[in-house]
């Protein structure tokens, strides 16, 4: 059983890694709403026809309704706007701004009418955090020319997070379909048609041009598609019921590590020093806060936006 848990998570710590790679490579030639719309719509079709053709019971109104709320905060708010960013942030950045998503989550949380607060451990994850953040994102309000930080995508990656965050925390008290896979197909069909209208509203398909899009382009949707979104979860679902949910959990550590990499060795991103030590402290706040709590809430598979 071991080698089995950790087989797939290392799956999910390399093909989640390797999603902001394929974003920016997806986006280079496809408009990004529509790339990420394409993409959950694909997967949430197969999705759901899998589950209710394995019997899963049809979903009632309102758990449409819910879903469809989950699917839209988390993949057109969450999802989408990392899309968007990554025609103009490096996919390594994008991978730690949006790592950082459960520090919305503790201080939204303690905001919250009778929601949890944080003990002083996690207020210090939370100082510890955020001034990663202003160590990443720093330089670039000072420097705007800088290629893998503009500041307007820093801004959207940031409201991406919040999505995220806000996305995650309902699903956690939102009456779901039991089947976790089920309910991700519901929650990835309304969010790639809502990602469809926002492409529509932002005129993306007078921007696309089938002849333009490049080979790079097309292997990277594919691989968000069949890598990133079915044989991630799949692992990620499994690991859910097969292994200790702290032990899970690192994969939120690992994959803003393997997305530098790859970004830099493949796509020829800054690999510098303060980047390296922004994400030491991002990622070592994370850890902080997920102690803090000692993995009290239930990770759910809505949670998963990438």
């Amino acid at each position: 059983m071991k080698i089995k848990i950790w087989t797939a998570l290392i799956l999910v710590y390399i093909v989640w890694g390797a999603t902001y790679l394929g974003i920016r490579y997806a986006v280079e030639t496809i408009p990004p709403f529509l790339m990420a719309g394409t993409r959950f719509l694909v997967s949430g079709i197969i999705l759901y026809v899998w589950r209710r053709a394995a019997g899963d019971p049809a979903p009632t109104r309102g758990q449409w309704l819910r879903t469809a709320v989950v699917g839209l905060l988390l993949l057109l708010g969450g999802n989408g706007l990392v899309s968007l960013a990554e025609k103009n942030v490096a996919s390594g950045i994008a991978a730690l701004i949006v790592g950082s998503a459960p520090l919305w989550m503790t201080l939204m949380e303690a905001l919250r009418p009778a929601g949890a607060r944080p003990n002083w451990l996690g207020i210090l994850g939370l100082v510890i955090g955020f001034g990663g953040i202003v160590l990443l994102v720093g330089p670039s309000l000072v420097n705007t020319t800088q290629a893998d930080f503009r500041p307007a995508g820093i801004i959207t990656l940031l409201f991406a997070a919040l999505f995220w965050s806000l996305g995650s925390i309902y699903s956690r008290s939102a009456d779901l379909p039991r089947s976790s896979l089920l309910s991700t197909g519901m929650e990835m069909l309304a969010g790639g048609l809502g990602l469809y209208l926002a492409g529509t509203l932002t005129g993306e398909w007078h921007q696309l041009v089938l002849v333009n899009i490049t080979l790079r382009s097309w292997l990277g949707l594919a691989y968000l598609v069949a890598f990133g979104s079915m044989v991630g979860f799949t692992a990620y679902a499994w690991l859910l019921r097969s292994a200790p949910v702290s032990l899970v959990a690192t994969y939120a550590y690992v994959n803003p590590l393997v997305a530098i990499l790859l970004g830099g060795l493949f796509a020829q991103e800054s690999l510098s020093l303060h980047i390296l030590l922004a994400a030491l402290v991002i990622i070592g706040s994370v850890i902080v806060i997920n102690v803090s709590r000692r993995v009290n809430i239930k990770v759910r598979p809505a949670e998963i936006t990438e």
